[in-house]
């Protein structure tokens, strides 16, 4: 996995909610608006501190926590 160097984990801070370092801004309040069809561009706007390699690294946290989630399949027998 490449360095997440931008995303902070702290149990002080945001209830230990991952946060863009620096800030109090959450990983989700990114991906929310994002997933409501907002572009990065809109993220920026509505954040003035945030960078676009911010909200980038939000987008490739959410992927890698996703990925790391192993969920059972269960295979239903063929008779």
């Amino acid at each position: 996995m490449e360095k997440l160097d931008r995303i902070s984990v702290d149990p002080r801070i945001c209830m230990g909610q991952p946060v863009i370092k620096g800030t109090r801004i959450t990983v989700s309040v990114i991906l929310k608006m994002l997933a409501s069809g907002q572009t990065v561009n809109d993220v920026l706007e509505a954040y003035p501190e945030l960078q676009p390699e911010d909200v980038y690294q939000a987008m490739k946290y959410a992927a890698w926590v996703v990925s790391d989630q192993m969920h059972p399949v269960l295979v239903a027998e063929v008779a």
